[in-house]
């Protein structure tokens, strides 16, 4: 199959990449169609230009999925401007250092939270205006000239390590990271995506970019139970389906009927790892879709995906580079590893990102020169993570280097401990974290999702498969394990629970 162009282009172009007549966006009251999307995203971006001059400003937006969140990010860069969109379920502390670190100059938002603000959480000289508000007429802008290399959006991570940092996209990452995903996926013009992930994370607002890219369709969805999800899938007959492990495991636990999952042909995973159990429920669920593993990191995007061939012979496995991305598994001193051995991923090529804003120190940590055997050369994302590629050239997650547990002089992968867990049958999702211990340094702790009856069936297991330095302290059972704004689970909100 011949690859994506990879000609980088203004990402408000997306906008014409479909039929004018044939639906682009699914709305609650209206469909617009791809003639409509680029109606409004040029009348959207005149409108920005007259409010906000300045080349180069930044125009933040905190609202739930809608009209304004789905052409912002196409409008703002057209503008000459850089769009920076808050997950709508932060609050107000959060949204507060966003805007002063990103320096907005205009923040647009649902009434109801821009109301929670407080006296100094807005920069000074930073307008604001009510979602929906009049806008008055100013001159539509038609499709930008831009360099596909300026500064188009500035995402904000979780802030799971620390407050959030803000990963500077080009047009150009975003676009060719829209292509790459569409032409991987196979995304077509009769394709429709149901968009349950939040679009302020490059995954979720990836959605909207490689159907658009594809010249498909993205109804936009803010759930509240899985039973929203799947009426959503029946309604509209859904065929490409976005998730992370958290929401997979509440759709699989969902009744499924034949009118939801007739239509659907994709499944794509990212934010964590699937597990032999998960794959199995999820190819129970939706027989006839095929389950895209990926692999991704805000500060590049997309690194990888598993051919969904490969699936059931290598479940848990990450797969290969994904096109414009190339991905190097490197000792401590940058030499290429050999298949077998651990070593860090490095990702280079045009989907990485240009830094933190406003950070150089943390920017000089994570982007450094690529290693002397890479293809692409210049600036490379070293991501923390360990893997391993095997002799078939597949990689293989181990762990972050900075969430290894140091246990008694030993080095211990959580992921290690949690696919033992996984492996028994007896925990539904588990975690692994290591909690400060006075003699150990750290102790193996385990939190895990199921039936605390099974416990001590699981310590049994656990002992049988583990050697003894890895085997939990103790082991956590709970109902539900916390996740954080974007769906993932929030393992920093369990190690502070822990007194890790």
């Amino acid at each position: 199959m011949q690859g994506p162009d990879p000609t980088p282009f203004p990402i408000d172009h997306l906008a014409g990449r479909g039929a004018p007549d044939t639906p682009a966006l699914v709305l609650k009251d209206r469909t617009l169609t791809f003639a409509d999307l680029e109606r409004e995203i040029a009348a959207l971006a005149g409108a920005l230009k007259a409010a906000v001059p300045e080349p180069g400003a930044r125009v933040a937006s905190w609202a739930a999925k809608g009209w304004l969140t789905c052409l912002l990010p196409l409008a703002a860069p057209r503008a000459g401007l850089v769009h920076v969109p808050i997950n709508p379920l932060l609050k107000r502390a959060q949204v507060a250092h966003i805007l002063a670190d990103s320096g907005a100059s205009l923040l647009v938002g649902t009434a109801s939270r821009l109301k929670t603000l407080e006296t100094g959480d807005v920069p000074a000289g930073c307008v604001i205006l009510e979602e929906g508000g009049d806008w008055g007429a100013h001159d539509p802008l038609g499709p930008s000239r831009g360099d596909p290399d300026a500064l188009a959006a500035i995402l904000y991570t979780s802030g799971s390590t620390g407050r959030p940092k803000g990963v500077m996209l080009s047009h150009a990452n975003m676009a060719l990271g829209a292509a790459s995903v569409a032409h991987y996926l196979g995304m077509a013009a009769d394709d429709v995506t149901l968009g349950v992930l939040p679009l302020a994370f490059d995954y979720g607002q990836n959605q909207l970019f490689s159907t658009w890219y594809g010249g498909g369709c993205v109804v936009p969805l803010d759930y509240l139970f899985a039973r929203d999800v799947t009426k959503a899938c029946a309604r509209h007959g859904v065929t490409t389906l976005a998730g992370v492990p958290p929401l997979w495991w509440q759709l699989v636990e969902a009744e499924w009927p034949a009118d939801a999952t007739r239509a659907m042909r994709r499944l794509t995973n990212s934010g964590g790892a699937l597990t032999v159990g998960l794959v199995d429920r999820l190819r129970a669920c939706f027989p006839d879709a095929k389950l895209f593993p990926m692999y991704g990191l805000t500060e590049a995007f997309r690194s990888t995906f598993l051919d969904p061939e490969l699936v059931g012979s290598h479940p848990t496995s990450m797969g290969r580079a994904i096109a414009f991305a190339e991905i190097m598994v490197v000792h401590e001193d940058g030499s290429e590893c050999a298949p077998g051995e651990e070593g860090e991923l490095v990702h280079a090529g045009p989907l990485v990102a240009q830094g933190y804003w406003q950070d150089a120190a943390r920017t000089a940590e994570r982007f450094r020169p690529a290693p002397t055997s890479s293809i692409y050369g210049g600036t490379a994302v070293w991501s923390g993570d360990r893997v391993v590629r095997d002799e078939e050239g597949l990689l293989h997650f181990v762990g972050r280097r900075d969430a290894m547990i140091k246990s008694a002089g030993n080095r211990i992968s959580p992921q290690e401990v949690e696919d033992a867990a996984l492996a028994t049958g007896l925990a539904v999702e588990a975690v692994a974290l290591g909690v400060r211990d006075e003699k150990l340094g750290q102790a193996v702790e385990l939190v895990v999702r199921g039936n605390s009856a099974n416990d001590t069936a699981l310590k049994k297991a656990l002992a049988a498969a583990l050697p003894n330095f890895m085997q939990p302290r103790t082991i956590h059972w709970l109902e539900s394990l916390p996740t954080n704004p974007n769906g993932k689970i929030d393992r920093t909100a369990l190690a502070r629970e822990l007194g890790a």
